[in-house]
C-alpha cells in the first residue's frame, strides 16, 4: 500500500519508509511512507550511456527479454539479500514471460511460482479499488463530481467550502492529512470493519480541494466503501464478481483472512533472506488501498485488459472510453512535471507515455507500469525488504533499464538559463519545505519537525534535495533547462517550482510530483529541529548538572550555597527540567517508535498514545511558568552572571519546548492520527 511513502515527512523519505529510492513509479503508493534509500553496493542501478538506442535497440522478444533478467535479478536479489521475487511482461494483449526468482519460502526451500505464488502487491491493489469506481461511474451510480457525502453514511466535512469528489479522491487531492492509526498488523483481532475504521476518525483536509497532490490511504478506502454501499455488495465480494472472475483470476484476493486455499500458495515475507525469520502475515485496516494478495500470471491478466482498453479475450471489465479516461485524464502538479490520472499516475519516460503503480507493505515490495502505446506492461514484486531498503533502488532500476533497453528514446537535457538567473532562481528555491503527504492536525506532525526536506544550492549552480538521492547513495544533483525547472544531471527526472510574486512557494519532482509536492515553511518552522535539540540539550545538562553538582559538594564538603526560595526555586526548575525533558523526550521516542514498527499504530497503542499526551498536556505549561519563575528570582538575586544567563537559556528553552508541544500537538488528548 505504500504505507505511507514519501511521506510523512523529509524525514520519513530519509528513513526509507517505502523501500523506495526514485522509484520508476513512486513508490510512496505504499501503505509505508516513501523513503529514499541508497542502492547496496553491486545491486545493478540506472544505465543511461551505453544502453543500446535508436535502431540498435534490442526488439523485446521472450529470448532476449529472460536473457536479460536472468542477468539482472539473480544478482540484485543476492546483492540486495531478497528472498523472492516475481516478475511478469506483457505485450500485445499476450503474456510474453512471467517468472519467478529465488524462494517463497525459505525454510521449505519453495521457488517462487509466477502461476502459484501469491505476493502482496501493496498499494497496487488500489488500481482494483479505481477500476471497480469507473466501472460504477460508467453505469451512471457513481459521479465522479459530485459530492460524496451523497454515497455515505456519516460526513466529510467540506474544505472551503467545497465538498470532497470522487475525482479529487482518484488523484489524491481531496487534500487530506495522512492517517496511518491501525494502518497495518499482525493481529487479525484489531482489524476493523472497513466502515467502522473510516468512521473512527476522518482526517483534517489540510489542502484546498483539487489543488494539492497529498497521496492518502484513507481516501483510497473511502472510495472502496462507496463502491460497497452504491453496489449493494461487500467490497471483497464485489472485486471478486467483477473483476476477478471476468479476467480468471483465481488466486487473487482482497479478504483478510486469505481463503485457506490460497494460504497455502502465499509466499512468505521476510525482513532480509539472510535472517531466515518468516513474518506474520499482514492485515491491513485500510483494505482496499492494500490487502490484495496475487500470483503474477493472474497481475498479468489485469494488467493485460487495461492495456486492451478494458478487455481481456471476450471478457471487458471496463468500456474503452472509460479506460481511456482513466488513462489519460490528468491532474496537473507543479508545472508540466508528471500528472496523476484518475488512479495511476504518470510515469513517461524515453518519450513513451507510461501510467504506474507501486506499492509496498512492510514485507512486500512491488512496481507495476503500463506503456499504452505500446501495448507493453511490466509487473515486479519482492517477498522481503533486503538490506538497506534494496527494492527501491532495485524496482527503479528494473524499469529504467528495462526502457532504456526496449523502449529507447532521447533523454538528453534541452535548453538551459542564463547563469545569474539561474543562480537567482536557485537561491530563491533553496529552503525548508514540509511534504503535503503528512499529518497535520495530530501527534504524527511530530515528523515534520524530526525532517523536514530542504533544497541546498551546490557550488556550481546545480540544487539539490538531500534527501532524494540517486543509486550511487550521493544527493542528486538538478541543473535548470528553463526558468524554474531543473532536470536531474544523471536521468530524464525533472524538478519544478510555483513561483508567486517572485517567491517559491512549493515544488515536485519526479517520479513522486503526482502524489505529493512539497510545501515551503518559514518563521519558528522552518529552525524548528535545530531549536528543539538545543533547548531539548539545555534541559538535559540542567538534569545532569544537579547530581554531578551535588556529589562534587559531597566531596569536597561544600556546603549548599542556597536558602529559602533561591533554594527551592534552584530545585523546582531542575524537577521541571526533568519532567519537560521526560515529556517531549517520550512523545519523539514514541513517535520515531511507532515509524519504525507499525505493530506500535494499532487500536492497543491508544492508552499509551493518550499518556504521553496527557502528561505532556500538564508538565509542559507547568515547566515554562516554573522555569520562568526561577529566572525572576534568579535575575533578582546576587547569584553570579554565569547563574543568571542560564536561567534565561533553560526558561527559554522550556517555552521553545512548549511551543513545539502546541504546534505539534503533543499537547492535547486522543488518539487520532
Amino acid at each position: 500500500m505504500r504505507l505511507i511513502p514519501l511521506i510523512l515527512s523529509g524525514w520519513l523519505l530519509a528513513a526509507g519508509w517505502t523501500q523506495a529510492a526514485q522509484p520508476a513509479s513512486p513508490s510512496p503508493v505504499s501503505i509505508l511512507p516513501a523513503g529514499a534509500p541508497s542502492l547496496p553496493e553491486g545491486v545493478p542501478g540506472e544505465v543511461v550511456d551505453g544502453q543500446p538506442q535508436g535502431d540498435g535497440a534490442p526488439v523485446l522478444e521472450r529470448a532476449d527479454l529472460e536473457a536479460w533478467l536472468d542477468g539482472f535479478f539473480p544478482h540484485a536479489l543476492a546483492t540486495g539479500d531478497i528472498a523472492g521475487a516475481v516478475v511478469v511482461v506483457v505485450k500485445d494483449g499476450q503474456v510474453l514471460l512471467q517468472k519467478g526468482y529465488g524462494h517463497a519460502d525459505l525454510a521449505a526451500r519453495t521457488p517462487v511460482d509466477p502461476e502459484a505464488t501469491l505476493f502482496r502487491p501493496g498499494s497496487v491493489s488500489k488500481l482494483f479499488t479505481w477500476t471497480a469506481v469507473m466501472q460504477l461511474v460508467e453505469q451512471g451510480k457513481l459521479d465522479l463530481d459530485a459530492d460524496v457525502n451523497q454515497y455515505l453514511d456519516f460526513s466529510v466535512p467540506a474544505r472551503d467550502g467545497q465538498p470532497a469528489t470522487l475525482r479529487q479522491i482518484l488523484t489524491h487531492t481531496a487534500g487530506f492529512e495522512e492517517q496511518i492509526r491501525g494502518l497495518i498488523t499482525a493481529d487479525e483481532a484489531q482489524i476493523a470493519p472497513l466502515g467502522e475504521a473510516l468512521k473512527h476518525w476522518v482526517p483534517e483536509r489540510i489542502h484546498a480541494p483539487g489543488t494539492t497532490p497529498a497521496y492518502s490511504n484513507y481516501a483510497t478506502a473511502l472510495a472502496g466503501y462507496i463502491v460497497e454501499r452504491v453496489s449493494g455488495q461487500p467490497f471483497d465480494d464485489y472485486i471478486e464478481q467483477h473483476i476477478f472472475q471476468p479476467l480468471g483470476m483465481t488466486r487473487s484476493s482482497f479478504r483478510q483472512p486469505l481463503p485457506a486455499q490460497l494460504l497455502a500458495g502465499m509466499s512468505k515475507g521476510y525482513g532480509a533472506a539472510s535472517d531466515g525469520q518468516a513474518k506474520d502475515y499482514e492485515f491491513i485496516s485500510l483494505a482496499p488501498a492494500g490487502s490484495l494478495a496475487a500470483t503474477g500470471a493472474d497481475m498479468a491478466r489485469f494488467m493485460i485488459a487495461h492495456l486492451q482498453g478494458g478487455a481481456y479475450g471476450d471478457a471487458r471489465i471496463l468500456g474503452q472510453d472509460t479506460a481511456r479516461q482513466m488513462h489519460r485524464t490528468g491532474q496537473a502538479s507543479v508545472g508540466a512535471l508528471t500528472r496523476m490520472m484518475l488512479g495511476f499516475y504518470e510515469t513517461s519516460v524515453n518519450g513513451h507515455f507510461a501510467i504506474s503503480h507501486g506499492g509496498d507493505t512492510q514485507w512486500f515490495h512491488s512496481d507495476l507500469h503500463l506503456f499504452p502505446d505500446d501495448g507493453i506492461g511490466i509487473y515486479v514484486s519482492m517477498n522481503s525488504s533486503g538490506r538497506e531498503g534494496a527494492t527501491g533502488p532495485i524496482r527503479y532500476a528494473f524499469a529504467r533499464n528495462f526502457a532504456d533497453r526496449y523502449l529507447p528514446g532521447d533523454t538528453s537535457a534541452t535548453g538551459g538559463v542564463p547563469e545569474e538567473d539561474a543562480r537567482l532562481h536557485a537561491q530563491q528555491i533553496a529552503g525548508t519545505y514540509f511534504s503535503s503527504r503528512r499529518a497535520q492536525s495530530n501527534l504524527l506532525s511530530l515528523t515534520n519537525l524530526l525532517g523536514p526536506v530542504k533544497v541546498v544550492v551546490n557550488e556550481d549552480g546545480t540544487i539539490s534535495v538531500p534527501a532524494a538521492r540517486g543509486s550511487n547513495g550521493a544527493p542528486k544533483k538538478w541543473r535548470e533547462v528553463e526558468p524554474y525547472v531543473w532536470q536531474d544531471t544523471t536521468s530524464a527526472d525533472r524538478l519544478a517550482a510555483d513561483v508567486v510574486d517572485g517567491r517559491v512557494t512549493r515544488f515536485g519532482f519526479e517520479p513522486y510530483a503526482s502524489i505529493m509536492v512539497f510545501e515551503r515553511v518559514s518563521g519558528l518552522h522552518a529552525v524548528g529541529m535545530p531549536l528543539v535539540a538545543a533547548s531539548l540539550a539545555i534541559l538535559l545538562l540542567t538534569v545532569l548538572a544537579w547530581p554531578v553538582s551535588a556529589m562534587v559538594r559531597r566531596y569536597y564538603r561544600v556546603p549548599y550555597g542556597l536558602s529559602g526560595r533561591d533554594a527551592r526555586a534552584h530545585r523546582l526548575v531542575r524537577i521541571a527540567a526533568l519532567l519537560v525533558l521526560l515529556a517531549m523526550g517520550g512523545a519523539i521516542g514514541l513517535v520515531v517508535a511507532m515509524m519504525s514498527q507499525l505493530e506500535l499504530t494499532s487500536p492497543g497503542s491508544d492508552g499509551l498514545v493518550i499518556a504521553v499526551r496527557l502528561f505532556a498536556t500538564v508538565v509542559l505549561p507547568l515547566g515554562a511558568l516554573v522555569s520562568i519563575w526561577n529566572a525572576w528570582q534568579v535575575l533578582r538575586s546576587r547569584r553570579r552572571i554565569g547563574a543568571k544567563l542560564w536561567s534565561l537559556l533553560l526558561a527559554l528553552a522550556c517555552l521553545v519546548v512548549l511551543w513545539a508541544g502546541v504546534a505539534y500537538h503533543v499537547i492535547g488528548f486522543g488518539a487520532r492520527y
